[in-house]
Protein backbone atom coordinates (compact mmCIF):
# COMPACT_ATOMS: atom_id res chain seq x y z
CA UNK A 1 0.00 0.00 0.00
CA UNK A 2 1.23 3.49 -0.81
CA UNK A 3 0.93 5.85 2.16
CA UNK A 4 1.90 9.53 2.15
CA UNK A 5 2.82 11.06 5.50
CA UNK A 6 2.57 14.85 5.46
CA UNK A 7 5.03 16.09 8.07
CA UNK A 8 6.83 12.80 7.64
CA UNK A 9 10.18 14.12 8.85
CA UNK A 10 8.92 15.50 12.18
CA UNK A 11 8.73 13.97 15.66
CA UNK A 12 5.64 11.82 15.09
CA UNK A 13 6.04 11.60 11.32
CA UNK A 14 9.50 10.05 11.31
CA UNK A 15 8.43 7.39 13.82
CA UNK A 16 5.22 6.65 11.90
CA UNK A 17 7.11 6.35 8.60
CA UNK A 18 9.54 3.87 10.18
CA UNK A 19 6.72 1.69 11.54
CA UNK A 20 4.87 1.60 8.23
CA UNK A 21 8.03 0.83 6.23
CA UNK A 22 8.80 -2.05 8.58
CA UNK A 23 5.36 -3.35 7.66
CA UNK A 24 6.37 -3.44 4.01
CA UNK A 25 4.39 -0.42 2.81
CA UNK A 26 5.54 2.15 0.27
CA UNK A 27 5.77 5.31 2.37
CA UNK A 28 6.47 8.85 1.21
CA UNK A 29 7.81 11.11 3.98
CA UNK A 30 6.47 14.40 2.66
CA UNK A 31 7.54 17.80 3.97
CA UNK A 32 8.83 21.08 2.54
CA UNK A 33 12.42 19.85 2.86
CA UNK A 34 11.56 16.81 0.71
CA UNK A 35 9.88 19.00 -1.92
CA UNK A 36 6.24 18.67 -0.81
CA UNK A 37 4.56 21.82 0.46
CA UNK A 38 0.89 21.86 1.44
CA UNK A 39 0.81 25.67 1.61
CA UNK A 40 2.11 26.35 -1.89
CA UNK A 41 0.94 23.02 -3.35
CA UNK A 42 4.46 22.26 -4.58
CA UNK A 43 5.00 18.53 -5.15
CA UNK A 44 1.58 17.49 -3.82
CA UNK A 45 0.20 16.01 -7.04
CA UNK A 46 3.35 13.97 -7.64
CA UNK A 47 3.58 12.72 -4.05
CA UNK A 48 -0.07 11.65 -3.90
CA UNK A 49 -0.13 9.81 -7.25
CA UNK A 50 -1.24 6.25 -6.55
CA UNK A 51 -1.59 6.79 -2.80
CA UNK A 52 -4.36 4.97 -0.96
CA UNK A 53 -3.82 6.64 2.44
CA UNK A 54 -2.66 10.11 3.46
CA UNK A 55 -1.68 10.90 7.05
CA UNK A 56 -1.70 14.62 7.86
CA UNK A 57 0.82 15.42 10.60
CA UNK A 58 1.68 18.90 9.31
CA UNK A 59 2.43 21.52 11.95
CA UNK A 60 2.44 25.29 11.74
CA UNK A 61 5.78 27.12 11.90
CA UNK A 62 4.16 29.88 13.99
CA UNK A 63 1.75 29.60 16.92
CA UNK A 64 0.55 33.20 16.61
CA UNK A 65 -3.26 33.08 16.48
CA UNK A 66 -3.80 34.42 12.95
CA UNK A 67 -0.80 32.64 11.42
CA UNK A 68 -1.65 29.23 12.83
CA UNK A 69 -5.29 29.49 11.71
CA UNK A 70 -4.24 30.47 8.18
CA UNK A 71 -1.74 27.61 8.09
CA UNK A 72 -4.16 24.85 9.02
CA UNK A 73 -6.98 26.16 6.83
CA UNK A 74 -4.76 26.64 3.76
CA UNK A 75 -2.85 23.39 4.24
CA UNK A 76 -6.03 21.44 4.89
CA UNK A 77 -7.85 22.77 1.82
CA UNK A 78 -4.89 22.19 -0.50
CA UNK A 79 -4.24 18.70 0.81
CA UNK A 80 -7.86 17.52 0.69
CA UNK A 81 -8.31 18.87 -2.85
CA UNK A 82 -5.18 17.03 -4.00
CA UNK A 83 -6.37 13.84 -2.29
CA UNK A 84 -9.77 14.04 -4.00
CA UNK A 85 -8.06 14.42 -7.38
CA UNK A 86 -5.75 11.47 -6.64
CA UNK A 87 -8.55 9.17 -5.45
CA UNK A 88 -7.16 8.75 -1.92
CA UNK A 89 -9.30 6.30 0.10
CA UNK A 90 -8.41 7.24 3.68
CA UNK A 91 -7.45 10.61 5.17
CA UNK A 92 -5.95 10.42 8.67
CA UNK A 93 -5.40 13.63 10.61
CA UNK A 94 -3.74 14.10 14.00
CA UNK A 95 -5.50 16.58 16.26
CA UNK A 96 -5.70 17.29 20.00
CA UNK A 97 -7.91 15.99 22.81
CA UNK A 98 -10.01 18.85 24.13
CA UNK A 99 -9.39 21.01 21.09
CA UNK A 100 -13.07 21.99 21.14
CA UNK A 101 -13.08 22.58 24.91
CA UNK A 102 -10.16 24.95 25.45
CA UNK A 103 -9.87 28.51 24.25
CA UNK A 104 -6.47 29.16 22.74
CA UNK A 105 -5.44 30.07 19.21
CA UNK A 106 -3.75 26.80 18.37
CA UNK A 107 -6.73 24.73 19.48
CA UNK A 108 -9.11 26.96 17.50
CA UNK A 109 -6.96 26.40 14.42
CA UNK A 110 -7.10 22.63 14.89
CA UNK A 111 -10.90 22.82 15.16
CA UNK A 112 -10.93 24.71 11.84
CA UNK A 113 -8.75 21.99 10.30
CA UNK A 114 -11.08 19.25 11.56
CA UNK A 115 -14.13 21.03 10.13
CA UNK A 116 -12.67 20.82 6.62
CA UNK A 117 -12.33 17.05 6.72
CA UNK A 118 -15.84 15.59 7.02
CA UNK A 119 -17.37 17.65 4.16
CA UNK A 120 -14.48 16.73 1.83
CA UNK A 121 -16.13 13.43 0.89
CA UNK A 122 -12.90 11.50 1.51
CA UNK A 123 -13.25 8.66 4.04
CA UNK A 124 -11.40 9.79 7.14
CA UNK A 125 -10.31 9.20 10.70
CA UNK A 126 -9.38 12.05 13.05
CA UNK A 127 -7.04 11.03 15.88
CA UNK A 128 -7.21 13.35 18.85
CA UNK A 129 -4.18 12.94 21.11
CA UNK A 130 -3.34 14.33 24.51
CA UNK A 131 -0.12 16.36 24.83
CA UNK A 132 3.15 14.58 24.10
CA UNK A 133 5.56 13.87 26.95
CA UNK A 134 8.28 15.36 24.74
CA UNK A 135 6.59 18.76 25.19
CA UNK A 136 6.79 18.81 29.00
CA UNK A 137 9.95 20.93 28.97
CA UNK A 138 8.36 23.48 26.63
CA UNK A 139 5.20 23.56 28.74
CA UNK A 140 7.25 24.27 31.86
CA UNK A 141 9.17 27.02 30.06
CA UNK A 142 5.98 28.67 28.79
CA UNK A 143 4.50 28.66 32.30
CA UNK A 144 7.59 29.90 34.14
CA UNK A 145 7.77 33.11 36.13
CA UNK A 146 11.39 33.31 37.21
CA UNK A 147 12.12 30.21 39.28
CA UNK A 148 8.42 29.40 39.69
CA UNK A 149 6.31 27.41 37.23
CA UNK A 150 2.59 28.12 37.60
CA UNK A 151 0.26 25.42 36.33
CA UNK A 152 -3.39 24.50 36.64
CA UNK A 153 -4.40 21.49 38.75
CA UNK A 154 -6.67 20.44 35.86
CA UNK A 155 -6.21 16.82 34.85
CA UNK A 156 -3.41 15.92 32.44
CA UNK A 157 -2.69 12.64 30.65
CA UNK A 158 0.44 13.01 28.48
CA UNK A 159 1.40 10.38 25.93
CA UNK A 160 4.81 9.33 24.61
CA UNK A 161 5.49 10.06 20.96
CA UNK A 162 6.30 6.37 20.36
CA UNK A 163 2.75 5.50 21.46
CA UNK A 164 1.30 8.27 19.28
CA UNK A 165 3.15 6.97 16.22
CA UNK A 166 2.07 3.38 16.90
CA UNK A 167 -1.57 4.46 17.10
CA UNK A 168 -1.33 6.62 13.98
CA UNK A 169 0.14 3.73 11.99
CA UNK A 170 -2.53 1.32 13.28
CA UNK A 171 -5.38 3.69 12.42
CA UNK A 172 -3.94 4.37 8.96
CA UNK A 173 -3.97 0.67 8.13
CA UNK A 174 -7.51 0.12 9.43
CA UNK A 175 -10.79 1.01 7.73
CA UNK A 176 -11.76 4.70 7.93
CA UNK A 177 -13.91 5.48 10.97
CA UNK A 178 -15.49 8.62 9.50
CA UNK A 179 -15.20 9.92 13.02
CA UNK A 180 -12.82 10.55 15.89
CA UNK A 181 -10.49 8.24 17.83
CA UNK A 182 -8.92 9.57 21.03
CA UNK A 183 -5.55 8.48 22.40
CA UNK A 184 -3.91 9.30 25.73
CA UNK A 185 -1.14 8.24 28.07
CA UNK A 186 -1.71 5.55 30.71
CA UNK A 187 -1.53 7.94 33.70
CA UNK A 188 -3.91 10.74 34.64
CA UNK A 189 -2.94 13.29 37.30
CA UNK A 190 -3.13 17.04 37.96
CA UNK A 191 -1.19 19.09 35.39
CA UNK A 192 1.04 20.68 38.06
CA UNK A 193 1.94 17.29 39.56
CA UNK A 194 2.97 15.76 36.21
CA UNK A 195 5.25 18.69 35.38
CA UNK A 196 6.69 18.70 38.91
CA UNK A 197 7.62 15.02 38.51
CA UNK A 198 9.24 15.78 35.16
CA UNK A 199 11.31 18.69 36.49
CA UNK A 200 12.43 16.71 39.54
CA UNK A 201 13.51 13.80 37.34
CA UNK A 202 15.69 15.98 35.13
CA UNK A 203 17.19 17.85 38.10
CA UNK A 204 15.45 21.16 37.39
CA UNK A 205 15.19 23.07 40.69
CA UNK A 206 12.26 25.29 39.71
CA UNK A 207 9.22 25.12 41.99
CA UNK A 208 5.90 24.13 40.46
CA UNK A 209 2.99 26.04 41.98
CA UNK A 210 -0.63 24.87 41.80
CA UNK A 211 -2.54 27.82 40.33
CA UNK A 212 -6.18 27.32 39.22
CA UNK A 213 -5.96 30.61 37.30
CA UNK A 214 -2.85 29.63 35.31
CA UNK A 215 -3.39 29.63 31.53
CA UNK A 216 -2.19 27.03 29.05
CA UNK A 217 -0.94 28.90 25.97
CA UNK A 218 -3.52 31.57 26.75
CA UNK A 219 -6.46 29.25 27.44
CA UNK A 220 -8.09 28.55 30.79
CA UNK A 221 -7.79 24.92 31.95
CA UNK A 222 -10.82 23.39 33.64
CA UNK A 223 -10.69 20.03 35.44
CA UNK A 224 -11.18 17.95 32.27
CA UNK A 225 -10.23 20.39 29.51
CA UNK A 226 -7.20 18.37 28.39
CA UNK A 227 -8.21 14.73 28.96
CA UNK A 228 -10.58 12.38 27.13
CA UNK A 229 -14.16 12.51 28.41
CA UNK A 230 -15.05 9.06 27.10
CA UNK A 231 -13.31 5.97 25.79
CA UNK A 232 -9.72 6.41 24.64
CA UNK A 233 -6.91 4.17 23.46
CA UNK A 234 -4.20 4.29 26.11
CA UNK A 235 -0.48 4.23 25.40
CA UNK A 236 1.82 1.69 27.03
CA UNK A 237 4.63 4.00 28.13
CA UNK A 238 4.13 5.71 31.50
CA UNK A 239 5.93 8.88 32.56
CA UNK A 240 8.60 7.10 34.63
CA UNK A 241 9.37 4.67 31.80
CA UNK A 242 9.53 7.53 29.30
CA UNK A 243 11.90 9.46 31.58
CA UNK A 244 14.16 6.40 31.90
CA UNK A 245 14.24 5.96 28.11
CA UNK A 246 14.90 9.66 27.54
CA UNK A 247 17.75 9.76 30.03
CA UNK A 248 19.25 6.59 28.55
CA UNK A 249 19.24 8.18 25.08
CA UNK A 250 20.81 11.38 26.45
Amino acid sequence: MKIVVIGGTGLIGSKTVAILRLGGHEVVAASPNTGVNTITGEGLKEALAGAQVVIDLANAPSWEDKAVLEFFETSGRNLLAAEAAAGVRHHVALSIVGTDRSDNGYFRAKVAQEKLIAPSGIPYTIIRSTQFMEFLGGIAASSADGNVVRLSPGLFQPIASDDVAANVAEVALAAPRNGIVEIAGPERAPFNEIVARYLKAIGDPREVVRDPEARYFGGRVEEKSLVPLGEARLGRIGLDEWLRRSQAKA
